[in-house]
């Protein structure tokens, strides 16, 4: 998997927990650094696309 997948996916599921804590701004770190620690974990498969990949990107997210 390349980076560009791998913060694909990462971003996909941030967004994911961000939205179900109801976007509240002070969240967006904590929901990236929980999308890391999935997919880190292996609970974010690798080239599955996760519910609402198809969402547009978000500028709030964190990118790194």
């Amino acid at each position: 998997m390349s980076q560009a997948e791998r913060v694909e996916q990462i971003k996909r599921r941030a967004r994911e927990l961000w939205e179900a804590e109801g976007l509240a701004p002070d969240r967006e770190q904590a929901c990236w650094d929980k999308a890391v620690e999935e997919f880190e974990g292996g609970r974010i498969p690798a080239g599955r696309k996760q519910p609402g990949s198809d969402a547009t990107e978000d500028p709030d997210l964190p990118t790194s």
